[in-house]
C-alpha cells in the first residue's frame, strides 16, 4: 500500500525519512496533515496518537530541522559538519518526549502508546537523537550512501549484500538510470546507422564517378 502523500519510509532511519520528504522540487510536508502522516509512519510516534495539536507552526519547525539535517549529514559524507550546526543539533536532541508504554488492546496485542501527548519540541529531539545516533555509529556512517540518480539528493543506509545499492528508490532513481541507459544506446544506434549510410552514400558516388570516368 503506498504512503500516504507520497511519503517515503525506505531509506533506513528516521533522520533520514525527514530529508527524504523533500527532493526534485517536490514539498512532502506541505501541511499538518502531511507531518502528521509522516510522524505516524516513520514510527516517531504510535499510531494512536492524537495529534490534534499538529499546525502550520509544527510543520515551519521540522523543516528547519529537516534542513539543518541536510546539511549535518551532507558534510559528513563529504568531510565534516560545521560545529555550528553540530551545537544547532546537539541542541535540537535535549529536550524530552513522553514515555512509551506497552498497552493491550482489544484483540490481544501489545502496542506501544505515549503516556500523554507530545509537543513538538520533544519529538523534534526524538529525530535529532536518531540523527545523532545514527552520525556517532561507526557501522551506520559506513552504510551512508548518496543516491547516484541524476539530480537525486537523498541519503540513504545501504544494508544490501554486498554494499552495492546504487539509488534512494529502484523503482524511481534506478527505473529512471534505465531508461536514459536505454535511449543513450538507441541514440548511439541510431547515429551509428546514420553514419554508416553516409558511408555507403559516398562510396557509391564515389564508384559511380569513377565508373562514368572510363566511360
Amino acid at each position: 500500500m503506498a504512503a500516504p502523500f507520497d511519503l517515503r519510509f525506505d531509506c533506513g532511519r528516521i533522520c533520514l525519512d525527514l530529508m527524504a520528504t523533500t527532493g526534485r522540487r517536490a514539498e512532502r510536508l506541505a501541511g499538518p496533515e502531511h507531518l502528521a502522516a509522516w510522524l505516524v509512519g516513520s514510527g516517531v510516534v504510535p499510531g494512536s496518537t492524537q495529534l490534534g495539536a499538529v499546525d502550520r507552526g509544527w510543520v515551519v519547525r521540522f523543516r528547519m530541522l529537516r534542513e539543518l539535517l541536510r546539511r549535518v549529514v551532507h558534510d559528513e559524507l563529504r568531510g565534516r559538519a560545521a560545529e555550528a550546526d553540530l551545537h544547532l543539533l546537539n541542541a535540537a536532541a535535549t529536550a524530552a518526549v513522553p514515555p512509551a508504554r506497552a498497552v493491550r488492546t482489544e484483540d490481544g496485542v501489545l502496542v506501544r502508546a505515549f503516556t500523554g501527548p507530545p509537543d513538538c519540541t520533544g519529538l523534534l529531539a526524538a529525530v535529532a537523537r536518531d540523527a545523532i545516533g545514527m552520525l556517532t555509529d561507526a557501522v551506520a556512517r559506513g552504510q551512508l550512501r548518496q543516491c547516484e540518480g541524476e539530480s537525486c539528493s537523498l541519503v540513504y543506509l545501504d544494508t544490501s549484500r554486498g554494499r552495492r545499492r546504487r539509488w534512494c528508490s529502484s523503482e524511481v532513481c534506478g527505473n529512471r538510470e534505465r531508461v536514459a541507459r536505454h535511449r543513450r544506446r538507441a541514440t548511439r544506434r541510431a547515429d551509428g546507422a546514420v553514419a554508416e549510410a553516409k558511408v555507403q552514400a559516398q562510396a557509391q558516388a564515389v564508384g559511380g564517378a569513377s565508373v562514368a570516368g572510363v566511360r
